[in-house]
C-alpha cells in the first residue's frame, strides 16, 4: 500500500511559462558576454508600454551615444530612414517620459542654444509602483556626488520682448543688468541668478530703449508684488517686462541747428566792435552799407 505509481507526475505542471512547453515556439537567447563597446538599457526603456517601437529605438540609439554627440532633428533624419516628423515625434515622446530633457542656456555673446540631457533611468521608472522595475530589499546607499540624476525640469522662463536692434549696445545690456541685480535692494525676495539676469537683460534693454527711465522701470517691476514667498521671481520679472512693456516714444522730427554766431572783430574804419565771419569793415563803414 505504500507503493506510489511510478507513472503518475509528482506535481502538475505549470503552463504559464510558455516557453516551457515543448509544443511551444517562442524567444531563445543566444548570449555572450560583452567586454567592450555595449551599452546598458534599462528594461523600463526596452520593454515600456507607452512608447512606440520608434521611440524606444531612438532613445536606445541616443543613451549609446558619448557625450556631445548632435542629436538634433536634422541630425537623425539625415543618420535614420524615419523622416523628420517621425523622429520629431518619437523625441516628443522620449520627452514626455522623462527619457529626454531639452534646455536653453544664453552662451557668450548673447545666443541662445538648446542643450538636449539624456537620462537612462527618469524619475518614472525609479519608483517602486512604476511597475518598470522591482523593489529592493537592500538599503539604499547614496550616490557619489559626481553620479546622482539631475532634479526634475523646471518649466523653461517665458520669452521677454529684445530691443530693436539685432544687436543691442552693451552699455545699454550693462544698463539692464544693473537695473536687475539693483531688485533685490527693494525687495529681498527678487535676488536672482546669473542665469535668470541673463535671460530677463534684454527685456529690460527694451524698455530702456524706449526711452523709459531706469528708476520707472524698477517701480514697474517691484509695485503691487503679490505677499509671501515668490517661489520663481524671474518667471514674474519676465510676464511683466513682457505684458507692461511701454509703446515706443512718438517720433520726433530732428530740432533746428542753431544759428551761427560770428565772433566779434573791430572796424577797420572806425574801431567799432561788429560780428562777421573774418575781419574788415562794418555795415555802416564798408560800400554799399555791407560788410567788406
Amino acid at each position: 500500500m505504500g507503493t506510489q505509481n511510478p507513472s503518475a507526475p509528482s506535481r502538475a505542471r505549470s503552463r504559464i511559462a510558455g516557453h516551457d512547453h515543448p509544443n511551444r515556439g517562442g524567444l531563445i537567447h543566444d548570449n555572450s558576454r560583452h567586454t567592450a563597446r555595449f551599452t546598458v538599457i534599462g528594461n523600463h526603456l526596452a520593454q515600456h508600454a507607452d512608447l512606440s517601437l520608434l521611440a524606444i529605438g531612438l532613445g536606445t540609439h541616443i543613451q549609446s551615444l558619448p557625450r556631445g554627440a548632435r542629436v538634433d532633428i536634422k541630425t537623425l533624419a539625415a543618420r535614420f530612414p524615419e523622416g523628420v516628423t517621425r523622429i520629431a515625434a518619437a523625441l516628443r515622446e522620449l520627452e514626455k517620459h522623462g527619457y529626454l530633457r531639452r534646455v536653453r542656456e544664453r552662451v557668450p555673446g548673447g545666443r541662445i542654444i538648446t542643450r538636449t540631457i539624456s537620462c537612462n533611468r527618469p524619475p518614472a521608472a525609479r519608483s517602486p509602483r512604476s511597475g518598470h522595475e522591482p523593489a529592493r530589499d537592500r538599503p539604499l546607499r547614496p550616490a557619489p556626488a559626481g553620479d546622482r540624476e539631475p532634479g526634475p525640469r523646471r518649466k523653461a522662463l517665458s520669452a521677454v520682448p529684445v530691443p530693436s536692434s539685432s544687436s543691442a549696445a552693451p552699455a545699454l545690456l550693462q544698463a539692464a543688468t544693473d537695473v536687475l541685480a539693483d531688485l533685490r535692494r527693494h525687495d529681498s525676495r527678487l535676488l536672482l541668478s546669473t542665469a535668470d539676469t541673463a535671460h530677463l537683460a534684454p527685456g529690460v534693454a527694451a524698455w530702456l530703449e524706449r526711452d523709459v527711465s531706469p528708476s520707472a522701470v524698477r517701480r514697474a517691476l517691484t509695485a503691487d508684488l503679490p505677499e509671501g514667498t515668490l517661489h520663481r521671481p524671474a518667471a514674474l520679472l519676465a510676464h511683466r517686462l513682457t505684458t507692461q512693456l511701454p509703446p515706443p516714444p512718438p517720433f520726433a522730427p530732428p530740432a533746428p541747428a542753431p544759428p551761427v554766431r560770428h565772433p566779434l572783430h573791430n572796424c577797420d574804419n572806425c574801431d567799432r566792435a561788429f560780428r562777421a565771419p573774418a575781419p574788415g569793415r562794418c555795415r555802416d563803414c564798408s560800400p554799399g552799407g555791407r560788410l567788406a
